[in-house]
């Protein structure tokens, strides 16, 4: 799959806290500070996860594609249940009984993976999309963090619950995190996909973190550059492109790279399309069954 280097997205931008964010590092053993702290990098500033980010945009996307194509599991998988990935690993193993060809074997596992996967991998294929940790802005953050008191209620007397006062940090809202990300060899289909996901952050419409019912985790994301290089099949340009990654001083000097905000429409119709065909597809299997 990734054998031949096809094209590469670079994005950047600033991720910021509309609202303030707590990302758990989970329960505290320490004597003295809050029960539930934050998770920090090893300078004691704010951290937030790739992982977290790329989690909630996944869970996003998979709830929209169910809204078009159904619970269809070669469609949309559920990564959380293995009997609803869209190939189980009893289904893998029958797949590679069957196949004694690796690149048919390649080919067949790629037809059953669900559309989610394809850009964001599974346990059979690597992820296309990779997002860094965000590091916080250091102009915007002050080096502290809001404490915030938690209780549990009683349901029967509707008042504290005995013992279960607890307290919590959370990163303030206003603080910017630095976003980066990188997307290797996809097809227009799938840099569609990532363009609707990210849109999502970009309106503030994808929370993150814990106490979103309590109004916590709203961010807004600001893409600031999107860096798109594609071979298309020409060798003498991905010659030009490595001798520019090596002499040049920053990835600004590097001018094999466009500006994919000008594809992004594309992409997006490409997505369209490519949903379009597959729910035609799928209309037509169900009706042969049904016949």
């Amino acid at each position: 799959m990734f054998d031949r280097f096809k094209n590469r997205l670079e994005i950047t931008g600033t991720l910021t806290t509309i609202t303030a964010l707590r990302i758990s590092a989970g329960r505290s053993s320490e004597p003295i500070g809050s029960d539930l702290p934050v998770i920090k990098d090893a300078l004691g500033n704010p951290l937030i996860p790739g992982s977290s980010l790329k989690g909630a945009l996944r869970s996003r996307l998979e709830s929209f594609l169910r809204g078009i194509v159904g619970n269809n599991r070669k469609l949309v998988a559920n990564p959380a249940i293995e009997n609803e990935w869209s190939i189980t690993s009893q289904e893998m193993k029958q797949l590679k009984d069957s196949y004694n060809n690796d690149q048919a074997l390649t080919e067949e596992i790629l037809k059953q993976t669900d559309l989610v996967s394809h850009l964001f991998g599974s346990p059979w294929i690597a992820s296309k999309f990779q997002v860094r940790d965000l590091t916080v802005v250091s102009d915007t953050w002050f080096g502290q963090y809001q404490e915030r008191d938690g209780v549990a209620i009683d349901r029967d007397t509707e008042t504290a619950a005995d013992g279960k006062l607890y307290d919590f940090q959370v990163v303030p809202a206003a603080t910017q995190f630095e976003f980066k990300a990188v997307v290797e060899n996809a097809e227009p289909w799938e840099l569609g996909l990532l363009m609707i996901g990210l849109h999502q952050f970009e309106t503030e419409q994808i929370p993150l973190g814990g106490g979103r019912s309590r109004g916590l985790g709203v961010v807004k994301l600001e893409i600031g550059k999107m860096r798109w290089f594609d071979v298309n099949n020409d060798p003498e340009k991905l010659l030009t492109y490595l001798q520019e990654l090596v002499s040049s001083n920053t990835i600004d000097d590097i001018s094999s790279y466009e500006d994919g905000q000008h594809f992004k429409q594309d992409w997006t119709h490409a997505l369209i399309n490519y949903l379009r065909d597959n729910m035609n597809k799928t209309s037509i299997v169900e009706a042969t069954q049904n016949s």
